[in-house]
């Protein structure tokens, strides 16, 4: 479970990256390294980031945030997954024919495991083509015609009781081979 400097791994999303929201990978990254953090890299501009760290999953998330607030003025939700669960989560989804389509689906890492009237609450919103399955803390959402016009994203955290980021499946492989590269 641990990389190259006998620590865990860690796959770090930040949520809410994007437009107005800016998170400088360079600088993010060399934050993270002069906080202790191994094997600091990013992945494209949208709020990923892998890592090592000798602490617990939460000191680890709580430094982060603290560096995000006082480097980046960066306050919202980070979600932490460890990479033996990324494993699982990329293991687990229950759409494999849609990943020869990435950008159709899309896993929410969510930050506490819904009631299951939530869970139905959403399905029966979703519309004719669209699937979603929750397994504890995580959403598998396949939308395969267009997830900007789905009314089901917007809702999700509203609906679910909890926040939540999103990111489609050629990031989450993307992210799964990062993390494995450490070792």
């Amino acid at each position: 479970m641990s990389g190259k400097t006998g620590r865990n791994i860690f796959i770090v999303l930040f949520r809410g990256v994007g437009g107005a929201t800016q998170l400088p990978t360079a600088p993010l990254r060399k934050s993270l390294t002069e906080a202790g953090f191994g094997d600091v890299s990013t992945y494209i501009n949208s709020g990923n980031a892998i890592l090592s760290s000798s602490l617990t999953p939460k000191q680890t998330k709580a430094e982060i945030a603290a560096i995000a607030a006082r480097d980046f003025g960066f306050e919202k939700d980070i979600m932490l997954v460890e990479r033996r669960d990324w494993r699982s989560i990329l293991k687990g989804n229950p759409f494999p024919d849609a990943v020869d389509r990435p950008t159709t689906l899309h896993v929410f890492i969510l930050a506490k495991k819904p009631e299951q009237s939530a869970i139905d609450a959403l399905l029966a919103r979703a519309a004719s083509g669209e699937h979603l399955l929750v397994r504890d803390k995580v959403l598998y959402l396949h939308l395969p015609d267009n997830f900007s016009t789905s009314k089901l994203p917007p809702a999700i955290d509203r609906i679910l009781g909890t926040v939540s980021t999103a990111r489609n499946w050629r990031t989450m492989e993307a992210l799964g081979k990062m993390a494995e590269a450490l070792g």
